[in-house]
């Protein structure tokens, strides 16, 4: 992991200035607030990764924030590589530590960040953001719909969750990492800076963690539930489930479980919650 202190060259894309740390510490770490510390570092491998890592030697708390400028190893669900140009984006994790939330309800912490940086693109941006179960963001280009965001939570140890978080702001068409991704610069973002919406995004985490985790990860109880069906645009469609094992299930998804997990209608009927594999929104015309 490299150091806080920015190369040579850090104003060599002025469309694309650096985050000031310093700056973020000053707006975002406040006695009582989630938020302990922010650490911006130019590039490293997996903010994830190194998080962990400093929690394991007990070098961070929750609460424990760290951005990088450039990722160079970035992970997403399933093993998936995470990459964008340097300061195009946000790619950032931050170190919780929610030990008295039982474990079957884990699961509802890359939901709750969804919904925290979902609202904080629609407002801070101006483009409308909607979810796809469990952890994609997904906005509008060109009338499609494309993946513009991800999150990936896992565990450090015996009482700690990386959460991690990635999203796309500048990138032009010729810069994205598949040409079915999106951008909010693609999808019509009245703004791009990064400082703001990465603010938003935290106080979102606070606003909905804190909660959540006093309510020992109950999401009813919490509202976050309610407001994760409000944004999940996987709801109502039908999909197709690939699932472990190379099981495919296809039907509608109607519902959220109490443990985060889809619950889709199978074709030929019956119910299946689904809490781990890839997700398909099909067409009607695929039906």
């Amino acid at each position: 992991m490299t150091s806080e202190n920015p190369p040579a060259n850090r104003w060599s894309d002025l469309e694309r200035p650096p985050l000031n740390g310093a700056a973020l510490r000053r707006a975002l770490v406040r006695d009582g607030g989630l938020v302990r510390d922010v650490e911006v570092v130019a590039a490293t491998g997996s903010t994830n990764s190194d998080l962990a890592a400093l929690a394991a030697a007990g070098r961070a708390e929750e609460g424990a924030v760290l951005v990088a400028e450039e990722q160079t190893s970035g992970r997403g669900r399933l093993d998936r590589t995470w990459s964008a140009p340097p300061r195009s984006g946000l790619f950032f994790s931050v170190l919780l530590e929610p030990s008295k939330v039982p474990v079957h309800r884990l699961g509802w912490l890359p939901l709750l960040a969804g919904v925290a940086a979902a609202s904080a693109v629609s407002r801070t941006a101006g483009i409308d953001t909607a979810l796809k179960w469990p952890n994609d963001l997904l906005v509008t280009v060109d009338g499609e719909e494309r993946k513009a965001g991800g999150i990936l939570a896992e565990r450090a140890g015996e009482n700690f969750v990386v959460l991690g978080i990635g999203i796309n702001v500048s990138l032009g068409a010729e810069e994205l990492p598949v040409p079915t991704a999106g951008s909010l610069a693609l999808a019509g973002a009245r703004g791009l800076d990064r400082d703001p919406l990465l603010r938003a995004v935290l106080r979102g985490i606070e606003q909905w963690y804190v909660p959540w985790r006093d309510a020992l990860g109950d999401p009813a109880a919490s509202g976050l539930q309610e407001a994760y069906a409000a944004g999940c645009a996987t709801l109502g469609r039908r999909v197709r489930a690939e699932l472990p094992g190379e099981r495919t299930l296809v039907g509608e998804a109607v519902a959220l479980d109490g443990d985060g997990r889809l619950v889709i209608a199978v074709d030929g009927g019956g119910r299946e919650a689904v809490g781990a594999g890839d997700v398909v929104h099909l067409r009607a015309a695929t039906a």
